[in-house]
């Protein structure tokens, strides 16, 4: 069986990172989401919260586990029997930082290789970082997530209704 671990924070989940997913179980047999616990990093949702809101808005793709992890990438994906790490990349900032992660797992494990997805055009400016503070001015982003994550970024912020509705046309850009 060929496994990969999709690691982040997925703090929140974005459309961009289901993006990622979906075209990535056509490579692999199952990927592992996984999500990294750092306890130096103020996140806006718990890790309980985090895999609770990944397993339902993925639980219609088949071949996706969800889990959380600490520590090497490299040392959970042999835990995993894994044999490919998944990672998105959206632009050309992106490289850099994945570029050198990648050879850092690949001295520490050659049997792990990295696996780059171009993010979907459409997700090209989509972050985590980005929807958080867009959310939290009380941006529109919808579209951008999945409609639980847009509830649950609205009670975080004390908006239960939702955002405001957006001023842009339908559509992309």
């Amino acid at each position: 069986m060929k496994t990969a671990i999709y690691p982040g924070s997925f703090d929140p989940l974005t459309n961009g990172h289901i993006d990622i997913i979906k075209r990535g179980i056509k490579l692999f047999d199952k990927i592992i989401v996984a999500i990294l616990v750092n306890p130096a990093k103020q996140s806006l949702f718990s890790v309980d919260e985090r895999i609770d809101i990944l397993t339902e808005c993925l639980k219609d793709i088949q071949g996706v586990e969800i889990d959380s992890f600490g520590g090497l990438l490299v040392d959970y994906a042999q835990q995993k029997n894994a044999h490919a790490i998944l990672r998105g990349m959206r632009a050309v900032s992106d490289f850099e930082y994945e570029f050198q992660m990648a050879l850092m797992n690949r001295r520490l494990n050659r049997e792990i290789q990295t696996v780059f997805l171009m993010t979907g055009l459409r997700w090209i400016y989509t972050s985590s970082s980005i929807i958080k503070e867009a959310a939290y001015f009380g941006g529109d982003i919808s579209g951008m997530v999945p409609p639980l994550v847009e509830k649950r970024i609205a009670e975080k912020f004390g908006n239960p209704s939702g955002n405001r509705k957006s001023n842009q046309p339908e559509g992309d850009f």
